[in-house]
């Protein structure tokens, strides 16, 4: 969950970089009372972290639906895409960066 909360802007509502509308809103999807508790204490645990308010939703997983296949492992069957190079794998980069730095 603390990936979560450094991969992106939860403080931006229906927004990720230049992307807007709900379906780049920041959620954590639940399937149960125990996960819902987790995220809840997670997100007021990040939220020290972030000047304005975290406006990422919590709310029970709504029936799932697999993207499309030109969807699916995008990054790597596109790593010289202009999206990848610019906003996806400076992401990447930091998680693994983040990765290799824990304790093992």
């Amino acid at each position: 969950m603390e990936t979560f909360w450094e991969a992106h802007d939860p403080t931006t509502l229906n927004r990720q970089g230049a992307d807007t509308g709900t379906q780049y809103r920041s959620v954590i999807f639940y399937h149960s009372e125990a996960q819902k508790a987790a995220a809840e204490k997670s997100k007021a645990a990040a939220q020290k972290d972030f000047v304005q308010p975290i406006v990422t939703e919590i709310s029970p997983l709504p029936k799932f639906y697999k993207a499309e296949g030109y969807h699916q492992d995008y990054y790597r069957n596109n790593p010289s895409q202009g999206y990848c190079r610019m906003v996806i794998k400076p992401k990447v980069d930091k998680f693994e960066k983040k990765l290799k730095a824990q304790p093992k």
